[in-house]
């Protein structure tokens, strides 16, 4: 598998760059919305890029699922309190990175998990959450940087849409009735991490 550092150049499509704004609104309307932007990263001089297809919305306190649910703040997920538009980066299972966009005002610890991205030119498969950062290079050193060139970025080219499908998260244990709420949002892909239910 390729990494970002060695993934063959190709410029990403050109679009309107997505400022804090965007990520200031309701979590769920977020990730709906994310669908079909562009992620950039630019390393070493090159740049790579994916397609979001798969998200999930991590809804804060109330959100049993969610790092910050009871209101727990830790020096892992401080970032999560912060201000909307920044990467949350953590590691997990000891061995993989996570990344999330952290979404709704400061003080209010919201996100929306990356899970899977139709990967552009070069890049490695991003079928899954650590694969995605992976394939683009990301770990706890971007934990916290403003979604913003140079470093990582998501471009809105105007791609049609397509169907939104609303299933539960994958993965979720031990979190009551959020276990069941239909917080993944995906479109239908061959690079999904798991396949839409028939």
């Amino acid at each position: 598998m390729k990494r970002a550092t060695e993934a063959v150049s190709e410029s990403p499509p050109p679009g309107k760059i997505l400022d804090a704004s965007f990520f200031d609104r309701e979590t769920t309307a977020v990730a709906r919305d994310l669908l079909g932007k562009v992620l950039v990263r630019e390393v070493d001089g090159r740049s790579v890029w994916g397609r979001l297809v798969e998200v999930e919305a991590y809804l804060g306190p109330d959100d049993l699922a969610a790092h910050s649910a009871g209101g727990r703040r830790s020096p892992r997920n401080e970032v999560m309190y912060g201000a909307p538009g920044h990467a949350y980066v953590y590691f997990t299972y000891g061995m993989h990175h996570c990344l999330n966009f952290v979404t709704r005002p400061a003080g209010v610890p919201q996100a929306v998990l990356v899970r899977a991205l139709e990967p552009g030119p070069g890049v490695g498969r991003c079928g899954g959450p650590g694969l995605v950062c992976r394939a683009f290079d990301i770990d706890r050193g971007l934990n916290g940087v403003a979604l913003a060139p140079p470093d990582l970025y998501l471009v809105d080219d105007r791609v049609p849409k397509r169907r939104v499908v609303t299933t539960p998260r994958i993965g979720i244990f031990n979190s009551g009735d959020w276990q069941e709420r239909p917080l993944r949002f995906c479109w239908d892909s061959p690079h999904l991490s798991r396949p839409i239910p028939k």
